[in-house]
């Protein structure tokens, strides 16, 4: 997958939206926790979430039918899924539908395997933290004085601002390249340093700085992946048994691994990956020497004892891989909407960390609550499990009473389509490519590249938003009333994006 469309997965988690069938076995697989909650109890959750998967907006004056997961998945091409669900601050239960691979009858159970793609980079951050914390580095100084086999060139943008660890964790260091494709099974693979450096047989540009450190935020993949070879250039050791050490074992994640390749003994235990025709992708899914960055494989419950983990931390409750002096450095907002390592939101009850994760034929997702216990995550093996996942996140939220994932209510009011041209024209999305606005059929169109169009739909003159996920989108005018910028609102982050024609 090309860069462009994996940085708009990354920010908005746009994907397609095709019809089909799939074979999905009637009963899902299933593990429940009897202590958190009478277990008849957690079943009828369980029966009113998979029966209640909400829609990101409900239109007034329309009626908002719950919808099934079974159907959901049909209707997304989406062949399996896997659910853990965090409440009280433990796993109360873990759910896994469908298959394997599509067309197969093998089912996903709660210890399928997935690659968690990004989702990957906070579980290293926790790891680089601890050798913080250990003195083997530190957050603020140059990471060229502690890299061995590699070092970050330099330019004009680092002659006062030098990138740092904080820097690469919180996506300010100013670097390039925001994701990667991963390589198909059967083709050989670079190292770390070629990867860096952009030579063959890496398939991605050079990992530089393009801009003064510390100024703005950009995510880059790039970023996590320098920080990866500076873990292995300090601690002299190999990155899957580094991580190993400081994090799987200590948090008993006892279905997960940094191993690229996946080894032989994980194959049938792991999910295939399927494209958004729901096509198994050759040699069932892709390699990604960026360990750190998009390598882990893992499952959900895996997952959700890393995110208890740091909320225990934080709480002081915990010090299993880092002091709660670091969990609250790492969730703690540094630029933008980042951490150290991990996506943070909302105030107050509402805080919470979150991170979501895309490689080629996996889509996935984690959310906790700092200081409520709760949280889930979800993993599929589709490139189409985008959408799916956040009505699955709705339902939870519903069900649970979480402060936000919430349908919300909206109007649509009726606007003459000459007011539309205005908004006409191309929108800079930092260094991924281009949003398209256009009319079509009389009414107001977005695209990203060659992506599919999606209707924005009128709330006011310049107020908008999409049927199909929780994006709103607000234009935005000079004194002139010609329109400078496009601003978007996706679950209660925001990103300005620059008319650029």
């Amino acid at each position: 997958m090309k860069s462009l469309r994996l940085s708009l997965i990354i920010c908005l988690s746009i994907v397609f939206t095709l019809e089909a069938v799939f074979c999905i076995p009637a009963n899902a697989q299933s593990s429940e926790s009897k202590t958190s909650q009478d277990k008849s109890t957690v079943s009828e959750r369980i029966r009113r979430i998979e029966s209640g998967l909400l829609p990101p907006f409900q239109i007034k004056g329309e009626s908002t039918a719950k919808m099934n997961i079974a159907d959901r998945m049909k209707h997304y091409k989406v062949p399996g899924i896997s659910v853990a669900v965090i409440n009280n601050g433990k796993i109360e239960w873990q759910r896994s539908y469908g298959v394997k691979e599509a067309g197969k009858n093998e089912p996903i159970s709660v210890d399928t395997m997935f690659q968690a793609a990004s989702i990957s980079k906070p579980v290293a951050a926790m790891a680089a933290l601890k050798m913080v914390q250990d003195g083997k580095f530190s957050l603020d100084e140059d990471v060229n004085k502690k890299l061995v086999s590699w070092k970050m060139p330099e330019n004009e943008f680092t002659k006062e601002r030098k990138v740092t660890l904080r820097g690469l964790l919180s996506h300010g260091a100013g670097l390039t390249v925001s994701g990667f494709p991963g390589y198909a099974s059967d083709k050989p693979l670079p190292s770390v340093v070629q990867i860096l450096d952009g030579s063959a047989p890496a398939n991605t540009k050079p990992v530089r700085v393009q801009e003064a450190p510390g100024t703005r935020w950009s995510y880059s993949g790039g970023g996590i992946t320098v920080m990866q070879l500076l873990m292995t250039d300090v601690s002299g050791k190999l990155f899957p048994k580094l991580m190993q050490d400081a994090v799987l074992k200590k948090l008993d994640m006892k279905n997960s691994t940094y191993e690229q390749p996946l080894p032989a003994q994980f194959h049938s235990q792991a999910a295939a990956a399927h494209n958004s025709k729901g096509e198994k992708i050759a040699g069932n899914w892709h390699v990604y020497p960026e360990m750190a960055a998009a390598g882990l494989w893992t499952t959900p419950s895996d997952l959700a004892r890393f995110a208890i983990e740091l909320q225990q931390a934080r709480a002081g409750k915990s010090k299993k891989v880092i002091s709660p002096e670091m969990a609250r450095q790492m969730l703690t907002k540094q630029i933008g909407a980042w951490g150290l390592g991990i996506t943070l939101s909302g105030e107050g009850a509402s805080a919470r960390f979150s991170h979501g994760g895309s490689n080629e034929g996996y889509r996935c997702s984690l959310v906790a609550y700092n200081e409520t216990g709760q949280g889930a995550v979800v993993m599929t093996n589709s490139d189409n499990g985008d959408q799916l996942i956040n009505e699955i996140m709705r339902a939870v939220a519903a069900e649970y009473g979480w402060v936000d994932y919430l349908t919300k209510e909206k109007t649509i009011i009726n606007l003459e389509s000459k007011i539309f041209e205005g908004y006409k024209g191309q929108y800079q999305f930092g260094t991924a490519g281009n949003f398209t606005v256009l009319t079509e059929d009389g009414k107001l169109k977005i695209q990203l590249g060659g992506e599919k169009k999606y209707e924005l739909l009128p709330e006011s003159e310049t107020i908008f938003f999409l049927r199909e996920m929780p994006l709103e989108v607000i234009f935005v005018k000079d004194t002139n009333g010609n329109v400078t910028e496009m601003v978007h609102f996706y679950n209660k982050q925001e990103f300005r994006l620059k008319k650029i024609k």
